[in-house]
């Protein structure tokens, strides 16, 4: 019996996510309200209040979706590949297929997104588990590759990769291109120019100039600057 109840209660969770999500496709997030997710997946709006405390914490679980398949997506490449272009490559392009079903949905609630004082927001504390799953993947891209990155670059690196990530992401968002074909050439060429990037990061001359790129996002993106101000701690 004690196997039972955890599978039922993951059931409710993923029901109730897969409702919101429905929903906030067919209505947007703004027309969307937890009483209606609660009817439409047959559950109490206790329960859903239960297993996400609001709509924003609906989309971090949303977040946390995308980041765990994406995760598990990038391993053929990850554990087969050690060219770093072909690696990042394969990770955004990967992204970019377990987004897919979600386009329109992006689209519909971006507005709150791109504010960065919104829990929405890839910047804010409420999206820092999700984040901090995608740096770790460009910490392995970056770690698993046969590129010469100096020691002191490997812990930024992967964050500002990231960033560029974000920046496709937001491409991809208002990509209307057939199967977002455009946005799948931007992420090829962004990363032969990010690998570019890397191989110069090796001259001494060029790092100060990344520290000072680094220290710009994380002095002035709010959630960056915490995750920097916690490893600092």
């Amino acid at each position: 019996m004690t196997d039972v109840k955890p599978a039922k209660s993951e059931q409710t969770r993923t029901l109730i996510l897969e409702t919101a999500l429905r929903l906030f496709q067919e209505r947007g997030y703004d027309k969307t309200t937890m009483r209606g997710i609660a009817k439409e997946a047959g559950v109490s709006v206790g329960n859903a209040y239960y297993y996400f405390e609001s709509k924003e914490h609906l989309v971090q679980g949303f977040y946390d979706r995308i980041a765990a398949e994406h995760q598990a997506a990038v391993r053929p490449v990850l554990d087969a590949e050690t060219d770093l272009q072909k690696r990042l490559a394969g990770v955004l392009t990967a992204w970019l297929d377990i987004a897919a079903p979600y386009h329109e949905f992006a689209a519909q609630f971006f507005k709150n997104a791109a504010d960065p004082e919104s829990p929405l927001s890839p910047f804010s504390a409420e999206s820092e588990h999700a984040r901090e799953q995608a740096i770790a993947v460009h910490r392995e891209v970056l770690g698993g590759s046969k590129a010469k990155v100096p020691e002191e670059l490997r812990e930024i690196l992967p964050e500002l990769m990231w960033l560029s990530q974000m920046g496709l992401v937001l491409y991809w968002v208002f990509d209307r291109s057939e199967g977002s074909e455009r946005t799948r050439r931007l992420a090829e060429r962004g990363a032969a120019l990010t690998t570019r990037g890397v191989t110069l990061a090796r001259f001494r001359v060029l790092r100060p100039l990344v520290h000072e790129v680094h220290e710009l996002f994380t002095d002035f993106l709010p959630g960056m600057a915490q995750a920097a101000s916690a490893r600092k701690r």
